[in-house]
């Protein structure tokens, strides 16, 4: 087949310069200001001192509470451990209860907008072009594009499509997958919404996994799209959301990047309910909060938002790091950094939590969400060889902070709940001396102060749970939300439930944490591997496997503390239910139909379920024609039976090899393989994934796999 008939899988080269940033120095800022830009909100100063000063007040009262509880004791190395350790969680709950204060009044004014953004109305017309980039990594092709489909269904309604062309770069190293995703590219290129406007390109090299992707397309094609829209596999935004995002960048050229909230949706078993109603429910007031002190130094998550190209390209290349992972190399937490550096350079960086329409899913059980924090603890602890970066604006060094005090956190709550253990230890056993060498009238009496005790721990779990009731609060005020979430009572309950599950589920979280930190402490990459995004059961065997130990240990502080004292028992009584019950916990919450039951009965309910809006309705009408379950099938015999797909994987082939270019010992050994097997079958049950995908890049392993016999 000519190649003239195969859709263009890539528009003309369009190179921009990405220099690489040098962190020790500081940047260029081509005149642009630094301290105050152009949409910097006027009274930004006093928002922050209200949020910082609040969370200092608050600390300040709460320690010297804790002070108190053991006043009598004087100055001891637990004491002063606990004191300090009291003093680094205070502050951290603190500044979360004062921002959603701030998050509360924003969400009550309808604000969490700006820029000139309506939510409603006309859309605003557009000039320039934009480029949606969606990266993926060995995901599902069919999910992948059934979601672009009601993507470019939602833009072709707006009448402005033809202002967003989409690319698809593929960072896939399965081979399978690979030649799927052609498949599929070359089945949506016929689609008349996609023609001539969706591009798909697959790096043979995936030099810095989704950073070093991104970073290829500006360098290549940036020059031609003043914006980019970053996307993730599981991304869904609504067509006139993007417009309205694009149009915002074109209305404010000093903006760098904007950030839309996205929703979780789609969760199906217990667990990802929970995460899409926390995240639905309690999210938006976190994210107005934030977004309300932020102001111009706002944040990046990675994906679902819209980046000024010349911004990125000029300030955003990011450096390696000198040594080996997991804290050297190149930088996994990308997003924040690009966003900081960015804001370095004189551009403003902005959320938009107000602006709905925007979409992802989260991952189905607490075993899933693990594997994924595990490479963003290794991502956000890198930060702290970036936190002296020359010239950052002080908001986007508490990003970072902020960033790795998610992760720090938990083995400082551990260590908080082992010196209560040890001074309880230590009270159990220590016989106070009741007359000192001086006389006095009154003996000594040690004591802890039961009503400073009850205050502190009564004044701490309000602060943790405030911003759960200021959000359940905000969306009884909005009828809209309060009926689409199943009434009040349903709401109530909903709540109730996600926080009693989540404070279970919090000590073997914490555990799970705080062996990461571990690990990484010890120098064990985290790797990168393709997410989990379906339903998939989990066997209770593996369960068992997985978090037996966690059991095992709540049985075990649970004899402990029964042996010490019945109050110490008692105390530990929150964390030591979650851990024993670990295995049935995980079970229960990984189960799909346990969360269907939640569904049924009006619990964990959010509005995009009630009152489905259009690009989620267009996209699970795209999603009800996937195939179920999906097939598998091997790239060489797919492309034996097409040879349309064969003439565009031909097409998309890197450069042969020339005399004197690395030898690739993968495909050397596969090429060797392929002539030593009489037919395909023989082949594929030589050949290994790395050679199978090294043949599928060499025209010389594919002219002999495509000749072999079948059997």
């Amino acid at each position: 087949m000519s190649n003239a008939t195969l859709p263009p899988l890539m528009p003309p080269r369009a190179p921009l310069a990405m220099p690489v940033q040098d962190i020790h120095r500081a940047p260029n800022r081509h005149g642009r200001g630094f301290w105050r830009l152009a949409t910097t909100p006027a009274n930004l100063w006093a928002r922050r001192v209200f949020v910082f000063g609040g969370a200092l007040l608050l600390t300040a009262y709460s320690v010297e509470k804790i002070n108190k509880v053991f006043n009598s004791l004087g100055l001891s190395t637990l004491g002063v451990i606990m004191l300090i350790l009291f003093t680094i969680l205070s502050f951290w709950i603190s500044l979360s209860f004062v921002s959603s204060l701030g998050g509360f009044v924003s969400l009550l004014r309808g604000g969490g907008l700006g820029l000139g953004i309506k939510r409603s109305g006309p859309l605003p017309t557009l000039h320039d072009r934009t480029a949606l980039l969606l990266p993926t990594y060995n995901e599902p092709p069919e999910r992948l594009m059934a979601n672009l489909r009601a993507m470019l269904h939602s833009l072709h309604e707006t009448g402005q499509a033809d202002a967003f062309d989409v690319f698809i770069l593929s960072d896939t190293t399965n081979p399978d997958i690979w030649v799927q995703e052609e498949q599929a590219f070359l089945t949506l290129s016929k689609n008349p919404l996609a023609k001539g406007r969706v591009f798909y390109r697959r790096r043979a090299h995936n030099i810095d996994r989704k950073a070093g992707n991104l970073g290829e397309w500006v360098r290549d094609y940036g020059a031609a799209y003043p914006h980019m829209l970053t996307l993730d596999a599981d991304s869904l935004m609504d067509g006139g959301v993007m417009v309205r995002m694009a149009a915002a960048m074109e209305q404010h050229p000093h903006v760098g990047l904007i950030q839309s909230l996205p929703a979780i949706v789609d969760g199906h078993t217990l667990f990802a309910r929970m995460q899409q109603f926390a995240g639905r429910i309690y999210g938006p007031l976190i994210a107005h909060g934030i977004a309300w002190w932020h102001g111009s130094e706002g944040n990046y998550w990675g994906h679902n938002a819209i980046i000024r190209t010349q911004a990125f390209a000029e300030q955003a290349g990011l450096p390696h790091l000198p040594g080996k992972p997991p804290f050297g190399g190149h930088i996994l937490s990308h997003d924040f950094i690009e966003a900081a550096l960015m804001r370095r350079g004189g551009w403003a960086i902005h959320m938009v939590p107000g602006l709905h329409g925007s979409y992802e899913e989260s991952p189905p059980s607490l075993t899933d969400i693990a594997i994924r924090d595990r490479r963003w603890c290794q991502g956000n602890l890198q930060h702290a060889r970036l936190l002296g970066t020359k010239g950052l604006h002080w908001i986007s060094r508490s990003h970072m902070l902020v960033g790795m005090g998610a992760y720090v956190m938990s083995p400082l709550w551990l260590l908080f709940l082992l010196c209560g253990i040890l001074i309880s230890l230590q009270a159990h056993f220590y016989h106070p001396e009741y007359f000192g060498t001086q006389r006095t009238l009154y003996p000594h009496w040690p004591h802890v102060d039961p009503i400073q005790a009850r205050t502190v721990f009564f004044g701490t779990m309000f602060i943790l749970l405030a911003p759960k009731l200021l959000a359940f609060i905000a969306s009884c005020a909005s009828p809209t939300e309060r009926r689409e979430c199943g009434g009040v009572l349903a709401l109530g309950c909903s709540v109730l439930l996600e926080t009693i599950l989540g404070a279970l589920i919090a000590p073997i979280a914490m555990l799970i944490q705080t062996s990461a930190i571990l690990s990484i402490l010890l120098g064990r990459d985290s790797g990168w591997s393709a997410q989990n995004r379906l339903d998939g059961r989990v066997p209770l065997a593996e369960i068992s496997r997985r978090y037996g130990i966690y059991t095992i240990l709540g049985v075990l502080l649970s004899a402990a503390a029964w042996s010490v004292s019945t109050a110490l028992f008692l105390w530990m009584i929150p964390v030591l239910i979650g851990l024993v019950l670990a295995i049935p916990l995980v079970a229960l919450t990984s189960s799909r139909s346990f969360g269907e039951s939640a569904r049924h009965t009006g619990l964990l309910l959010i509005p995009e379920e009630s009152a489905p809006p259009p690009i989620l309705s267009y996209a699970h009408d795209e999603q009800s024609r996937i195939p179920t379950p999906q097939k598998v099938t091997d790239a060489f015999h797919l492309l034996r039976s097409s040879t349309e797909l064969s003439a565009l994987h031909r097409a998309a082939l890197p450069p042969s090899r020339k005399a004197g270019d690395p030898i690739n010992i993968p495909q050397l050994t596969g090429l060797i393989k392929l002539r030593e097997s009489s037919s395909l079958e023989a082949a594929l049950a030589r050949l290994n994934p790395k050679e199978k995908a090294a043949l599928l890049t060499c025209n010389e392993g594919l002219s002999r796999l495509l000749r072999l016999p079948e059997t």
